[in-house]
């Protein structure tokens, strides 16, 4: 690896364990094996810089990870309010199972008030993440732009609200079953 994938390895590492606003350019450069700290600002030009790419790069490979996931889950022959509560219990699981992500993605939201750059990245993962999201919940293509922004807005704040309820108190949080059923009771 090269200075630039050092620095993205250990500005992750940052994030997971120190989160966002905690971590120094310090830590970052001695998590990557002892990088310049003038090699951010080369590779990446400031430290949000290269936490926001090290934040978007991690998001991106729990995506194709939940796609994996999703498709090891699939049951074809249930009902659709079925195959929600097993997709949300497999979503349910992998947030556990990365709660360092989601931990740094929120304190990533809590600082976007106070850097622009920093929101402009996340509003366009958030692009992204619907998109992601109405693609492997319900197979909609990015042809189908406004069902797939309907459907994909809905799911981006079922899970951002789910992820939420499982960091603070995560015996408590829903479940998948729990969340079929509010849908079944909803729609009755």
């Amino acid at each position: 690896m090269g200075n630039r994938e050092d620095l993205l390895a250990g500005a992750r590492r940052c994030l997971f364990e120190k989160g966002y606003a905690r971590t120094t350019v310090r830590d970052i450069a001695t998590a990557a094996g002892g990088v310049s700290m003038a090699a951010i600002g080369y590779h990446f030009g400031s430290k949000e810089a290269l936490l926001n790419e090290a934040l978007a790069q991690a998001n991106r490979e729990w995506g194709v990870e939940l796609e994996r996931v999703l498709t090891d889950a699939a049951r074809p022959e249930a009902t659709p309010l079925d195959r929600f509560a097993t997709n949300w219990t497999a979503v349910i699981d992998s947030i556990g199972t990365h709660r360092g992500l989601w931990a740094a993605t929120f304190d990533t939201i809590a600082q976007a008030g106070h850097d622009p750059a920093t929101r402009d990245q996340l509003a366009a993962g958030l692009a992204e993440a619907r998109s992601g999201l109405a693609r492997l919940f319900e197979h909609i293509d990015e042809a189908d732009e406004t069902k797939g922004r309907a459907i994909g807005t809905f799911y981006q704040a079922l899970l951002t609200g789910l992820a939420a309820q499982y960091l603070i108190d995560p015996e408590h949080a829903p479940t998948g079953a729990d969340l079929a059923e509010a849908l079944r009771r909803i729609t009755e």
